[in-house]
C-alpha cells in the first residue's frame, strides 16, 4: 500500500514543482528583458542608474535561485515516474542537460549580480566599459549556453516520454518543436527563450491532470 501511495504522489509532486519552476523562470526572464535591453537599445548604456530598473532586476535575480532548486526536484520527480524502463543513454542526457542548464541558469544569475556591484564601483567613465561585457556575457549565458542545454534537456524529456509511452503524441512534438526553438531561434529573437518555462508549464499541468486518472490495469497472461 505505501508503494502505491508514493507511485501516486510522485508525478503529482512533478506536475506541482514543475509548473512553480516554469512561473519563477517566466517571471525572472520577463522581469530581466524589460529591465536590461539590448546593446543599441535607448537607454542600454544606463539602465543601470535607475532606481526602480534596478530593483527589477535585482527581484528577478532573486527568483533565479528558486526556479532552479525546484527545477531540481521537477528533474527528480520525473525521473521517478519514468521508473525502470528509461533509457540509460537518454536519461544521462536528460540528467546531464538538465544540471549544466541549472548551472548555467545560476551563472548568468551571478554575472548580473555583479555587474549591478561594478556598475556602483566602476567612475562614470569606465561605466559604459563595464555595461558592454556585463550585458554582452550575461546575454550569451543565458540565451547561447543555458537555453542550449534547455533544448537538450526538452528534447531527451519528450524522446523518453514518447518511447515509453508516458507522453501523448501531441506533447513530445510539442517538445521537439520547442527544443528547435530554443537551438535555433534563441539569441536573436528576443522573449525567444520563454517557451521552455511555456512548454514546462504544459507539461507539468499534462502529468499534474494525469496523476488524477486511474491507471490502466495490466493484462494478465494466462
Amino acid at each position: 500500500m505505501e508503494k502505491s501511495s508514493q507511485s501516486l504522489r510522485t508525478p503529482r509532486a512533478a506536475g506541482l514543482v514543475g509548473i512553480i519552476f516554469a512561473i519563477l523562470l517566466a517571471a525572472a526572464i520577463v522581469l530581466v528583458r524589460l529591465a536590461i535591453p539590448h546593446e543599441g537599445s535607448k537607454g542600454a548604456s544606463s539602465w543601470f542608474s535607475d532606481p526602480s530598473r534596478r530593483h527589477t532586476v535585482e527581484t528577478a535575480l532573486s527568483l533565479i535561485p528558486f526556479a532552479g532548486i525546484f527545477f531540481l526536484w521537477f528533474m527528480g520527480a520525473v525521473r521517478a515516474r519514468i521508473g525502470e524502463a528509461e533509457d540509460q543513454f537518454i536519461s544521462t542526457v536528460f540528467l546531464g542537460s538538465g544540471l549544466v542548464f541549472v548551472a548555467t541558469l545560476f551563472g548568468a544569475a551571478a554575472a548580473a549580480g555583479s555587474l549591478l556591484v561594478t556598475a556602483d564601483a566602476a567612475g562614470v567613465d569606465s561605466q559604459l566599459q563595464v555595461w558592454s561585457f556585463g550585458n554582452h556575457f550575461t546575454y550569451n549565458l543565458l540565451t547561447t549556453y543555458s537555453m542550449r542545454m534547455a533544448a537538450v534537456f526538452t528534447f531527451s524529456t519528450s524522446s523518453i516520454g514518447h518511447r515509453l509511452g508516458v507522453l501523448p503524441r501531441w506533447l513530445s512534438l510539442l517538445g521537439y518543436l520547442v527544443a528547435l526553438i530554443l537551438l535555433f531561434v534563441t539569441g536573436n529573437i528576443a522573449w525567444s527563450e520563454l517557451v521552455f518555462p511555456g512548454w514546462a508549464l504544459i507539461l507539468s499541468l499534462y502529468i499534474l491532470v494525469a496523476s488524477f486518472r486511474p491507471r490502466p490495469v495490466p493484462a494478465v497472461s494466462s
